[in-house]
């Protein structure tokens, strides 16, 4: 494995292999790894000749007062797992390297945004499309692997690859989950252990709303109001969002008749958890 902190040697190593004709396989990350992002790993492995993971930290995502300075972090277990997963390049540069002058240029999201996690953090998706856009161009890859977890940042990523024209195929990865089905995510590590006994009520509450789907409930406000009432009866948390819309598009229906989405965001004392459920009739 190859542990590359400079932009121009990982556009070198990547093009040596593209014009090697070796597909490339690609997982941004922003590190501390759990089992999502080894299953990400997992899944490039399978269609890939190369892989290629970047651990980045992006300022750019975090609002005012959100956790970029204390965002979990541990390089060096990072590096051991990436290379016993089989990761052929590591690329970790730091935020001098990725953004060495102040931006001249800014990319804007006008869709798919203004709702769920977009809602409450405000150019928090500007922040994901730069560093991907840039991220992108750095590794070419053919392939780019997302969990589904972040279903609002797959619904973007999509958008930036259709709209730039990125020759680069979006594979979109199962959640991955605790035994308790509590959907994997680095900001677990913050749970109390109260709240960790609570927060398996995030996927009840969802599994619930798709039942009802099942049971031809087509009313969007029926199956929000059964969520929230499930997660207000079984944690402390607060409530940020729950939200029913149409998927990929993000936008409020009146019918379930098409694919959708019912998201949930919490927040804990000093965690904020996000899951979903894609549905279709």
């Amino acid at each position: 494995m190859k542990i590359i902190r400079s932009v121009a040697e990982m556009q070198k190593e990547t093009l040596m292999h593209k014009e090697n004709k070796r597909s490339i396989g690609f997982a941004p990350t922003m590190g501390y790894f759990h089992k999502g992002h080894l299953q990400l790993i997992e899944e490039a492995k399978k269609e890939n000749d190369i892989v290629a993971v970047s651990i980045f930290v992006n300022p750019l995502q975090f609002g005012e007062n959100e956790d970029f300075g204390r965002y979990p972090r541990d390089e060096k277990r990072d590096i051991q797992l990436a290379e016993s997963y089989g990761v052929d390049l590591l690329f970790i540069p730091t935020v001098e390297e990725m953004y060495p002058t102040k931006p001249q240029l800014n990319m804007v999201m006008v869709d798919r945004v203004d709702v769920l996690c977009g809602k409450s953090r405000p150019g928090h998706f500007d922040g994901v499309v730069t560093v991907l856009a840039k991220l992108f161009h750095i590794v070419q890859p053919n392939r780019a692997y997302f969990g589904l977890k972040d279903a609002q940042q797959i619904a973007v990523v999509d958008v930036l690859i259709q709209q730039y024209n990125f020759p680069i195929e979006l594979i979109r990865v199962p959640t991955a989950r605790e035994d308790n089905g509590l959907a994997m995510s680095s900001r677990n590590v913050y749970l109390t252990e109260q709240e960790r006994a609570e927060a398996p009520a995030i996927i009840h509450a969802l599994q619930e709303a798709k039942s009802l789907m099942e049971n031809e409930e087509r009313h969007p406000a029926v199956i929000v109001e059964k969520v929230r009432a499930l997660l207000q009866q079984h944690t402390s948390a607060k409530i940020d969002y729950v939200e029913l819309l149409s998927y990929p598009e993000l936008k409020t229906i009146e019918q379930i008749n098409q694919q959708v989405i019912v998201a949930v965001a919490v927040q804990f004392e000093k965690a904020r958890l996000i899951d979903n459920i894609i549905y279709h009739p």
